[in-house]
């Protein structure tokens, strides 16, 4: 009688184990599957912004993802925040991946799993079209407010030139323009095709983009990608197939000249002034 019990038991617990091991085989599968949690702005045109007619989240990142999502047979659900919250949010993995610009940079390689890029550009300066803001040279820059968010390369390279940092916490680009407009700020470092679209999204303004001092970084690296948490390489594999497809099947060049009305997956040809070298 021992012996039979000893032995049900026994039989009961490889049935348990067994059951485990399909649950968590289940789980995994399930985990691969599930939504993915993209972290992006929001208010970065037209990278990633909301339509002003249906308030859809929208823009060349988003649109990217939700198109590797689909290849993924993955459903996308964005959170909005601010530059350091989505790296922070990757990071700690309350997001599986974030979208909004990011340069694959060097330094962004040690502390994250970065796709192919999928968008290549360079580096442009908003003025004043009246007086260029003071700035004739990048010696001009010294002293002068340059507007920006806080944690950024234009940031941090604004302030290695000298000038006095004006942050903002993941505001829309309206807010910039109409800040140099003021004489709040004076400069605005950014993309450049972020920056020619941004001022021809608003009306009348009274900037310009500086056409002799288009410059690079050597944090811009090979263009723009899609950040992931450090080591997940499955992930990441699965995100660079997708991109593959998107570039070979034309996708990616659609949403670029939807988004950008230019081909941004390829290389501009251009004259730079400058290539910076951030400390």
């Amino acid at each position: 009688m021992r012996r039979f019990k000893f032995r049900w038991l026994m039989l009961l617990g490889v049935i348990a184990v067994f059951g485990l091991i399909i649950t968590g085989c289940g789980q995994k599968k399930a985990a691969d599957k599930g939504p993915l949690t993209v972290a992006t702005s929001g208010t970065l045109y037209p990278t990633s912004y909301h339509d002003q007619k249906t308030n859809k989240l929208t823009g060349f990142d988003v649109e990217v993802v939700r198109a590797v999502g689909k290849k993924l047979g993955r459903k996308v659900v964005f959170k909005e925040m601010n530059v350091d919250g989505q790296e922070t949010a990757v990071k700690t993995g309350k997001a599986d991946m974030a979208a909004n610009d990011f340069s694959v940079s060097p330094q962004r390689k040690k502390e994250f799993a970065l796709s192919t890029p999928y968008k290549h550009s360079f580096n442009s300066i908003i003025v004043r079209k009246k007086d260029d803001s003071g700035i004739h040279s990048w010696a001009d820059i010294k002293g002068k407010k340059a507007a920006g968010e806080a944690g950024t390369n234009y940031q941090r390279l604004a302030k290695q030139l000298g000038a006095k940092t004006v942050n903002y916490n993941n505001v829309s680009n309206d807010v910039y323009i109409k800040d140099v407009e003021a004489g709040k700020t004076d400069l605005i470092m950014n993309d450049y095709y972020l920056q020619k679209l941004a001022l021809a999204a608003v009306p009348n303004n009274t900037l310009k983009i500086m056409p002799n001092m288009y410059f690079t970084t050597n944090e811009d690296g090979k263009g723009v990608g899609i950040l992931m948490k450090k080591g997940n390489t499955k992930l990441q594999k699965q995100v660079d197939k997708a991109l593959k497809e998107l570039k070979k099947d034309g996708t990616l060049k659609k949403l670029s000249e939807k988004y950008y009305h230019a081909d941004v997956t390829k290389q501009p040809h251009v004259h730079i002034s400058k290539t910076f070298t951030i400390k």
